[in-house]
C-alpha cells in the first residue's frame, strides 16, 4: 500500500517550480527510481526524494537565506557568501514543513544531494548521483562512465562524480563546500580498500591540485551552472 500520494506532490510541486526545474525533478525521480530497483533501495522513498529534492530551488537567495535564519537553519560562511547552495538543506527542510515529509532518510538524501557527506546511506547516494546523471544532463565530464558505473559499483560512481565536480569547481577558483571535498576522500579510500588494484584512479586529483583548506562545497556562484558540473542545468 502506498504512504504518499506522488501525483498530488509532483502537481504542489509544479506550482513551485518553473518549467525546465520541474523537468530534472520529474527526470530525478524516475532516475532515482531505476537506481533503487538495481541497488534494492525503497522505491517509493525513493521516488519521493528524487521528486523533492530541489524543491527550494527557484526561491530567490536572499529569500533562502532568510528562511534558514527564521527557521532555525545553521547557515555557514560559504552559504551565506552563495546562498544558492541553500536550497538543499531549505529543500528538506520544505519538504518536512510544505509537503508534509517526515522520513529522516528522504530528508537526508534531499539535505545531501548538492555536496555529498562521508557515509551516506544509499538513497542519499541514489539521490546525488540521479541529480548528476540524469537523461538532460548532457556535458559533465566522464558522464555515460559514471552512469555506466551507476550501474556497476555505486561507490565507485560516487567517488567519480565527486572527483570531476571537484575538478570542474578547482578549474575555475570556484568556492566549494567542504563536504564535497571530505566526501570525495572518503569514497576514494573506500574503493581503494575494496578495489586495491584500481588505486591509481584516486591519483588524478594530485594533478588538479593539493586539498584546499577552509572552505570546500559543490557550487559555482552562479544561479543557472549546476553545482556538480559544467552542464547547463535543466
Amino acid at each position: 500500500m502506498s504512504t504518499y500520494n506522488i501525483p498530488k506532490l509532483e502537481k504542489k510541486l509544479k506550482k513551485e517550480l518553473d518549467t525546465e526545474r520541474f523537468r530534472h525533478s520529474v527526470a530525478v525521480m524516475y532516475t532515482g527510481t531505476a537506481l533503487a530497483m538495481r541497488w534494492g533501495c525503497d522505491l517509493e522513498r525513493t521516488q519521493v526524494a528524487g521528486l523533492l529534492h530541489d524543491c527550494a530551488k527557484c526561491i530567490p537567495n536572499d529569500k533562502k537565506l532568510r528562511l534558514c535564519e527564521q527557521n532555525g537553519i545553521e547557515v555557514t560562511q560559504t552559504e551565506r557568501d552563495n546562498p544558492f547552495l541553500l536550497h538543499s538543506k531549505l529543500g528538506a527542510w520544505m519538504a518536512k514543513e510544505k509537503y508534509g515529509i517526515e522520513d529522516e532518510e528522504i530528508l537526508g538524501a534531499i539535505t545531501w544531494h548538492t555536496t555529498g557527506r562521508p557515509g551516506m546511506t544509499l538513497m542519499e547516494k541514489i539521490i546525488f548521483l540521479s541529480d548528476y546523471i540524469e537523461p538532460m544532463r548532457q556535458k559533465a565530464q566522464n558522464l555515460e562512465t559514471i552512469r555506466y558505473q551507476a550501474f556497476i559499483d555505486l561507490d565507485r560512481a560516487v567517488m567519480m562524480t565527486l572527483r570531476d565536480t571537484l575538478q570542474y569547481l578547482r578549474s575555475g577558483s570556484r568556492e566549494l563546500d567542504e563536504n564535497t571535498e571530505l566526501s570525495y576522500y572518503y569514497y576514494r579510500d573506500l574503493c581503494d580498500r575494496k578495489s586495491p588494484g584500481k588505486k591509481a584512479v584516486g591519483a588524478e586529483m594530485a594533478a588538479a591540485g593539493t586539498r584546499t583548506e577552509g572552505t570546500a562545497a559543490a557550487g559555482t556562484g552562479t544561479e543557472g551552472i549546476p553545482e556538480k558540473s559544467p552542464d547547463t542545468e535543466p
